[in-house]
């Protein structure tokens, strides 16, 4: 049996989004966008299409007067990226064990 790859971390820009954000425990906007290298508008989809799965975050707010934006990852997407890894790593593992030969 395949181990469960998780659908919406499936895109790469999804699961980029996720492992960045695992890293910290929030990050402005600003900074996500340019390690990503996304426009504010596809970063936009992709954290408000993770944050309806619980898997992010979105805090709005001011520093001074200039509204700012922070992406964090929940406890829920931690979880689901750990166990999206998790098989990837499974499914690694079984490559490399099909790939062995017996002499």
């Amino acid at each position: 049996m395949s181990p469960a790859l998780d659908p919406a971390l499936h895109s790469t820009t999804r699961l980029m989004l996720a492992s960045y954000l695992s890293g910290c425990d929030s990050a402005e906007f600003q900074a996500v966008q340019q390690y990503c290298g996304l426009s504010p508008s596809n970063l936009s989809k992709h954290a408000t299409a993770l944050s309806e799965l619980g898997y992010v975050q979105i805090d709005k707010g001011y520093v001074g007067k200039r509204p700012r934006t922070w992406l964090s990852l929940t406890a829920t997407g931690r979880n689901a990226l750990h166990d999206h890894v998790a098989a990837l790593q499974q499914i690694a593992a079984a490559a490399a064990t099909a790939g062995q030969r017996t002499p």
